[in-house]
């Protein structure tokens, strides 16, 4: 099994048409992603061809799913029409929708976020995410399909770069499904979305944890694992040379005084019994002695 992701989704793009929409589209069929359509309003009856064949495209979200049957959507439009492209993607009754785009105002996002909560039927992952994987069935965003295969370890990472190494140094092993939540300030799923999931799943033996400076999600993350969370987690909190005061990386990297440190996310973890690496390779044979232990 694996989380929210399998062969089962039925996905449109959202800014198929568009050259960063086009590029990863590509990337997601080569991957097995079952690409039904994609959507680009006043482009509705084109086509896109991709490996020989050909992608509708459609006007609206709600069209596109009255066609294909689509149930996810990932999302490539630039920054100023995001919040749109996902209010249609919810009023469209979509399980799951992936924001890709970075530079999202924290208004917009915060008022769709709001949004698909307030549906009831619609999970969000992003913005400002690299989407989400479960190697060897389907993968949903920019996260390269060639850095790991399918295994029993699932992730989830507030970093699309630390994804991947994290992907890449374990990648013997696998993953059941490897989550990039985002670091904007505000997002679609959380940590403790992605710890439940991953805890329900029968085909996941432990779990990566990746957060950064900025922010209480890692603290809430910890007191959740210590309270509902049975299978072993490992964690990684970048940022432990940033200095006070600065916004570093993702729009949600900033500390002030000892609150957001990665030391205090480091602690609140450890305290719930989660081993924490202090660079993305420790924490890779953090893991590796986890899973030799479950052998």
């Amino acid at each position: 099994m694996s989380i929210w992701l399998d062969q089962r989704n039925k996905v449109i793009v959202q800014g198929m048409t568009g050259s960063e929409g086009r590029k990863h589209t590509q990337r997601m069929i080569a991957a097995g992603t079952r690409i039904v359509g994609g959507v680009t309003p006043g482009k509705g009856g084109q086509s896109v061809i991709f490996e020989e064949d050909g992608v509708p495209v459609f006007n609206s979200v709600l069209e596109a799913k009255q066609a294909t049957g689509a149930n996810t959507s990932v999302v490539f439009v630039p920054a100023a029409h995001t919040r749109q492209a996902v209010i249609d993607a919810v009023d469209a009754a979509l399980d799951l929708v992936v924001v890709i785009t970075e530079g999202v105002p924290v208004k917009d996002t915060a008022e769709f976020v709001a949004y698909a909560l307030e549906s009831g039927h619609t999970r969000l992952l992003g913005p400002n995410c690299p989407g989400l994987i479960s190697p060897g069935k389907s993968n949903v965003g920019i996260i390269p399909p060639s850095i790991s295969g399918p295994g029993r370890i699932g992730l989830v990472s507030k970093s699309g770069t630390l994804t991947y190494q994290m992907m890449f140094e374990l990648r013997d092993i696998g993953f059941s499904t490897a989550v990039g939540i985002g670091g904007d300030p505000v997002n679609g799923s959380t940590h403790i979305d992605a710890l439940a999931a991953f805890e329900a799943d029968p085909d996941t033996d432990a779990i990566v944890l990746i957060g950064e400076i900025g922010g209480d999600a890692e603290e809430r993350a910890a007191a959740y694992i210590a309270d509902n969370v049975s299978k072993p987690v490992v964690g990684y909190v970048a940022g432990f040379t940033a200095p006070v005061g600065k916004t570093m990386g993702h729009a949600g990297a900033i500390v002030t005084g000892s609150a957001g440190t990665a030391r205090a996310k480091k602690a609140a973890l450890e305290a719930s019994g989660v081993r924490v690496g202090r660079t993305p390779s420790e924490t890779a044979a953090l893991m590796r002695e986890v899973i030799a232990g479950l052998r």
